[in-house]
């Protein structure tokens, strides 16, 4: 009994006994001439957090010994970042912010080391779901798109997968609360599947990222940052709401979120329904319609040296698989061809800090279920149960000097098993595991270092499906992959202002089970696709140069890559046809992709109300027999206007703007594509607080289109069809704090 209770004594003393440990300060401007108050402080690894009070004053308590990164901003003054060392007992640090147009920058919380973006060594983009708002997106497949270099291969308005430089599908990873999101994302017709309600933000790594990630991760990485918990003894709550007049649709979300010291709570549902969009030509494409609801909800749990956050998601949608444009009504229950989809998504993220280290654990359970109905079924064709079970474990060792390591291990566990009528992948299980290291070595005051090494290994067993001598037969599988994979990357503040970054890294991606197994006709593709049981990995190594300059008054930033990838695999067409649909094969050759982007954001003296924005994206994509790739996104470029108007007591953070996107035609295109044409797309919004009495009220209204031209996105799956993409589409948006 006595060691039981030191036992219990000693798991108090871990969980507590720096209970007393706490930072404060004041946060001034001009030199502590003027104290600021609304000023966010943060701590990024320990998320936690504090706003500045009367006299510019803060205090966080219940902070554990060792060195972290904090983080001070306020719109207005650039972003302070510092690490600094929290000792035993009453911390203080006073900071003086200083004066600048640039807007707040956030920190990067998709590569390990937790430092803003100036910090890294590794381009990262990254945009908040409140831009994608104001520009009136109608999903968050949409938003993205308002990134330079990433597009959506979309199927109409409800289903959409990112591109980023030229790569998309398997090759593009997503993760959403800490874990990769998995939902059967082989598939042309599968969308994103996550809408933004309870998204806060979006970050973005153009490239291999398969040392932070794994297979998959060959062409870049999707980051969706969820909403924060409330800062430490406060409580809040809002309802947002949107209205889209080209789909007659609405989405609406409400949430709620409560912390005190050491406990975290916070709910969010949403509902998102939609009619079938209309095209610039004044035509409705039917059965684009959809409907989605979302729960999203944490719990979290914070002492001084213990942190644990509790994640859930739920997404249920009703999609239609738009074939043409026919009957021409305002419907929203979908018509056949439609797909009904549930995910579940549970994470939990749980840290333990040392004095001079950390060890983090996240684990992650996704349940997605997906159903496609075809014409005159009741019950569903198709119907693929994925249940997927990640880990990843991350020790940050002691910081040696100016080098900072992290090691770590990382797996998944994946069953597929199919229970409709027909069998598009087989009954299949698929399991991961990859160990990393990777350090950042600081060079000084002008330069960084980051490099690092993985390897990997993959098995995916499938079982035999059908009779070996009749269509639709799949062979029993069983096969192995494996890779080392490494990254090295340079930054230097070449200047104050000009700053340059060269970064390599190697990636692979391991088949997937429908290049490997496929035997039969993929609805919505209208083909029948023979899969490959032999293909090997993929394997790339890509490098990447940045330039960006920076002042008061102009930020420029130029971009270049070139990808090269061994046995890139892609399906062709081989001129046979079986019940009426042409065969299409999955092969392999070395490819190519190259390009970059290019922008510019004036903000002129004295007139700082005033933004002049435009950047330009290109991407080539080529196999070794100088065919091109398909699926490769137009060369676009985006032009802006934005005012920002002068504060008053009612009415803050007001802004308009006029944005024209221009897209090249397209005519550097694979043997089974056609020629696209390019167009111009004239966008405006206006928006801002507004206060009534004691409510404030953030209101905002976009017109996407607003010209209502009639055009084809080269990446649309509905061209083949001759079907344009949505025509003008007023948005009109409130949010209201509760």
């Amino acid at each position: 009994m006595k060691r039981i209770y030191l036992l219990a004594y000693m798991g108090m003393f871990f969980f507590y006994g720096y209970s007393q440990n706490s930072i404060s300060g004041t946060i001034s401007c001009c030199e502590h001439i003027n104290y600021l108050e609304g000023v966010s402080i943060y701590f990024p690894q320990l998320e936690k957090g504090a706003t500045t009070g009367v006299e510019g004053k803060y205090i966080l308590q219940n902070l554990p010994i060792g060195e972290y990164k904090v983080i001070a901003s306020y719109l207005g003054f650039k972003t302070y970042s510092k690490t600094i060392e929290i000792q035993e007992g009453l911390n203080t640090l006073d900071i003086v912010l200083q004066n600048s147009v640039i807007e707040i920058e956030e920190v990067i919380v998709s590569t390990p080391f937790h430092k803003l973006q100036r910090e890294n060594v590794m381009k990262v983009e990254q945009a908040s779901v409140v831009e994608f708002k104001n520009k009136g997106a109608i999903t968050l497949a949409d938003g993205i798109t308002n990134i330079a270099g990433v597009e959506s291969v979309s199927t109409g308005i409800g289903i959409g997968k990112p591109v980023i430089r030229g790569l998309s599908s398997n090759r593009v990873l997503v993760y959403t609360q800490g874990i990769r999101l998995e939902n059967q994302q082989f598939g042309d017709e599968h969308g994103l599947g996550i809408g933004y309600a309870g998204i806060e933000s979006v970050e973005v790594i153009k490239g291999p990222a398969s040392l932070l990630y794994g297979s998959d991760a060959l062409g870049g990485v999707l980051y969706l940052n969820p909403e924060r918990f409330a800062r430490a003894n406060t409580s809040s709550g809002d309802v947002d709401l949107n209205y889209f007049s080209n789909t007659l649709g609405f989405n609406g979300n409400a949430g709620f979120k409560t912390s005190s010291d050491t406990f975290k709570f916070i709910i969010r549902g949403g509902l998102t329904s939609h009619a079938d969009y209309k095209t610039g030509d004044d035509e409705r494409v039917t059965n684009s319609r959809f409907t989605e609801y979302d729960l999203k909800a944490g719990l979290g749990y914070q002492t001084s040296n213990f942190k644990t956050a509790l994640r859930y998601n739920y997404t249920g949608s009703d999609l239609g698989i738009a074939e043409e444009i026919g009957v021409q009504n305002t419907e929203r229950s979908p018509i056949e061809p439609y797909q009904e989809i549930t995910s579940h998504i549970l994470s939990s993220k749980n840290t333990i800090f040392f004095d001079k280290s950390s060890l983090e654990a996240t684990l992650g359970y996704i349940s997605n279920n997906r159903k496609e109905f075809e014409e005159g079924e009741e019950a569903p064709a198709l119907e693929i149960d994925l249940a997927t079970f990640n880990y990843n474990l991350q020790y940050n060792l002691p910081k040696f000097k100016n080098l900072e390591t992290i090691v770590g291990i990382q797996g998944m566990w994946q069953t597929n098993d199919n229970s409709g009528e027909e069998i598009l992948i087989p009954d299949a299980t698929t399991n991961d595991i990859g160990v990393l290291a990777t350090s950042h070595l600081h060079l000084g005051s002008n330069s960084d270092v980051q490099f690092g090494i993985r390897y990997d290994r993959r098995s995916i067993v499938g079982e035999e499906n059908g009779v070996p001598t009749e269509e639709g037969f799949i062979a029993a599988l069983d096969r192995k992959f494996n890779s080392f994979n490494a990254a090295l990357g340079y930054k230097i503040n070449i200047t104050e202002s000009l700053t340059g970054r060269i970064n390599t890294a190697t990636g692979f991606r391991a088949p997937n089970l429908a290049e490997l197994t496929s035997n039969g006709v993929h609805e919505g593709t209208n083909r029948f696709e023979i899969g490959n049981p032999n293909l090997g990995n993929e394997q790339n190594f890509q490098i990447d140069l940045a330039i960006e300059y920076r002042n008061e008054h102009v930020e420029l930033f130029i971009n270049g890559f070139h990808n090269g990838i061994d046995n890139y695999i892609f399906i062709e067409p081989n001129g046979d046809f079986v019940a009426g649909n042409p065969v299409f094969l999955y092969r392999q050759q070395n490819a190519r992709l190259y390009g970059g982007e290019i922008g510019i954001h004036i903000h002129p003296h004295p007139i700082h109300w005033l933004h002049i924005e435009s950047s330009f994206a290109t991407v080539t994509g080529k196999q070794d027999d100088d065919e091109y790739l398909p699926l490769i996104p137009a060369n676009n470029m985006t032009n802006t206007l934005r005012i920002e108007f002068e504060e008053n007591s009612w009415f803050t953070g007001g802004y308009t703007f006029l944005t024209l996107q221009s897209y090249f035609d397209t005519d550097k295109i694979s043997d089974f594509e056609t020629p696209t044409d390019g167009y111009n797309l004239l966008n405006l919004g206006i928006g801002g607080n507004v206060s009534l009495g004691k409510q404030e009220l953030n209101i905002r209204v976009s017109g996407n289109n607003i010209l209502n031209t009639s055009y084809v996105s080269h990446l649309s799956r509905l061209k083949t069809d001759g079907i344009a993409n949505i025509g003008r589409n007023i948005s009109i948006g409130v949010s209201i704090p509760l």
